[in-house]
């Protein structure tokens, strides 16, 4: 399990598919459902990997099919990412605040200024940060969770968050897929994960230096 979680972190899909292969799919989709679903679990990869993952099901230039098949893994992926949320949501709505005195060797496993960043992002944006959050890391562990703290009403999230899932997952694993064949793509995979990486982070990063001048302005 531990080799697994490194060559995820790794992105290193030949390894999972060679020591998976069909399984692959039940792997990807755990990873997905984990991320959203369980607000101690922040850190995995999700952009990076949806993009990977739809390199993986690109044919090859000799039209020979891809390694995954893209209409599986769009359908599961989705599937994971509404569940994965709802989830979160009733954890947050259940257990509230609670969560943060969850303790293993005196750390607290939820760290508390990632539901306040996330509080900000909603103050910010609204209803529609259920959308916006899904393409923003640790804020798309946090919302559904600080939604259902706040008990959003519950139809109106799940809406929102529905059209989110869809959008997330095909926008970046169907971009791997059509840029599959490029070649550089294919021979820099790790770079350009990094970018989808920094790309990801770059409204939370701008965010936080705007509240830093802010304060140094007051």
């Amino acid at each position: 399990m531990i080799e697994l979680f490194k060559h995820l972190i790794d992105l290193d899909f030949e390894w999972i598919v060679n020591e998976y292969q069909n399984a692959i799919y039940i792997v990807l989709f755990c990873v997905i459902f984990i991320e959203t679903g369980l607000v101690i679990m922040p850190f995995l990869p999700g952009d990076s990997l949806l993009f990977t993952a739809g390199l993986f099901a690109a044919p090859s230039l000799t039209g020979e099919p891809g390694v995954l098949n893209i209409g599986l893994l769009l359908s599961l992926l989705v599937i994971a990412a509404i569940l994965g949320d709802n989830l979160n949501y009733w954890i947050g709505r259940r257990l509230g605040l609670g969560v943060f005195n969850w303790k293993i060797n005196g750390r607290q496993l939820v760290k508390k200024e990632y539901l306040e960043k996330t509080e900000l992002f909603f103050d910010k944006n609204g209803t529609k940060a259920i959308i916006m959050a899904r393409f923003v890391p640790l804020v798309r562990t946090f919302t559904p969770f600080a939604a259902g703290v706040g008990k959003m009403n519950y139809r109106r999230f799940f809406t929102f968050d529905v059209i989110g899932g869809f959008l997330w997952i095909f926008s970046l694993t169907l971009a791997g897929y059509f840029l599959g064949n490029v070649s550089w793509i294919k021979e820099n995979i790790e770079k350009v994960c990094l970018g989808i990486i920094f790309i990801s982070v770059l409204p939370m990063l701008i965010s936080f230096l705007k509240s830093k001048f802010a304060k140094k302005n007051v």
